[in-house]
């Protein structure tokens, strides 16, 4: 199979779908891997580290999409890519359609096989592609969190830990999952007081036993969640509702109990934002202001570390790629994980919660690719 891998295209995003390490193990397995010029650039991977590895070079990204069978990229396809899709391609990266239907109708269109990293499955019920990305989006949420309440940025003048005899500042987590609980560890590390909140008491009592006293944990009611954003500097929104859209949680009504010039970072927002006053934002602008309260919704957070992301995101992804390389759609059909993954196949939307979400007509994926 010829495995095109596409400069990425999205605002200051750095990440490639495949790094030379990667190029190698699908050149090993008998494929060829076809990358555009420059589109390692982000992780310091030169052309020919790609040669090197056994990759050809396009000059650009309409030769890729043109000539592969399989295209492996990071984030969703721009609207200048998609466009660039047909039938009987594969495409293999994040997809995020719920909140998303422009996207979702031009890959229908296209008559593409659209697997996503974030709703393929393991067998402990996680999430094994999107769990690195979640990982570093969690961390990054805190560094994000901290930089910008400084007074410069418009943010509470406070330092995220405090100083002796000075109180850190407030943090709350909504979500104890892996976005929350690594955003609860950088924040801990900080020194800040922190709250997680969730509605799974078995989650809760593991980040109790995780933490040792460190981060406090409470079950997430409507009036938890009023108590706790009012007393917050911080509030992480760290929710997912895998391949569906997030819920409200923060409604605008509740900005009002908040602090001037404290934080919301919204880690959800790929999928809508959990958030009610959240829109996506970029690298470039990555905050606006609500009724006083700094909004950090960066849809691409991992993109600010490409070379920690890449070689995270390639761990994650490789095996089922190169099963999906090896045998196709044959790949989806062996391993039930995988096929959960399927989102669009030849116009067809095969993941529920993205067809409950865009209001289109759901087909089993098993049924659609037999």
């Amino acid at each position: 199979m010829l495995v095109g891998v596409p400069k990425e295209i999205k605002n200051h995003e750095y990440r490639v779908g495949l790094v030379p390490g990667s190029v190698r193990e699908y050149v090993q397995n008998g494929h060829e891997v076809l990358v555009e010029t420059g589109a390692g650039a982000g992780i310091k991977a030169s052309d020919q580290d790609y040669i090197a590895a056994g990759a050809k070079i396009a000059p650009d990204a309409a030769s890729v999409f043109e000539k592969a069978d399989m295209i492996v990229k990071v984030k969703e396809p721009q609207p200048t890519e998609w466009v660039q899709l047909r039938e009987g391609q594969i495409l293999y990266t994040y997809l995020h359609l719920a909140p998303d239907p422009e996207q979702a109708r031009g890959l229908m269109e296209s008559g593409v096989t659209a697997v996503a990293y974030e709703t393929v499955t393991d067998p402990r019920g996680g999430l094994p592609l999107l769990a690195p990305m979640s990982e570093v989006a969690g961390r990054l949420s805190i560094q994000a969190a901290a930089y910008a309440l400084t007074a410069h940025q418009g943010g509470r003048g406070l330092l995220m830990g405090g100083v002796p005899g000075v109180l850190p500042a407030k943090v709350l987590v909504i979500g104890g999952g892996v976005v929350g609980t690594h955003a609860a560890r950088m924040a801990v590390g900080l020194g800040a007081d922190v709250t997680i909140l969730d509605r799974s008491n078995y989650r809760l009592a593991e980040l109790d036993e995780l933490f040792e006293g460190r981060a406090k944990t409470r079950y997430s009611t409507y009036e938890a969640l009023d108590e706790e954003t009012d007393a917050a500097d911080v509030v992480v929104g760290a929710v997912l509702i895998p391949g569906a859209s997030a819920p409200k949680l923060v409604t605008r009504e509740m900005l009002q109990g908040m602090k001037e010039g404290s934080v919301l970072v919204d880690v959800a927002i790929d999928q809508g934002g959990c958030f009610e006053t959240s829109h996506a934002t970029t690298h470039q602008e990555p905050t606006y202001v609500v009724d006083g309260i700094i909004h950090y919704c960066v849809a691409n957070m991992p993109g600010a570390v490409p070379l920690t992301s890449s070689h995270a995101l390639n761990n994650a992804t490789l095996h089922h790629g190169l099963a999906l390389a090896n045998r196709g759609l044959d790949a989806l059909r062996e391993n039930g994980h995988l096929l959960n993954g399927l989102n669009v196949h030849r116009g067809k939307v095969t993941y529920r919660a993205v067809s409950e979400a865009l209001g289109v007509d759901f087909t089993p994926a098993l049924e659609a690719i037999s």
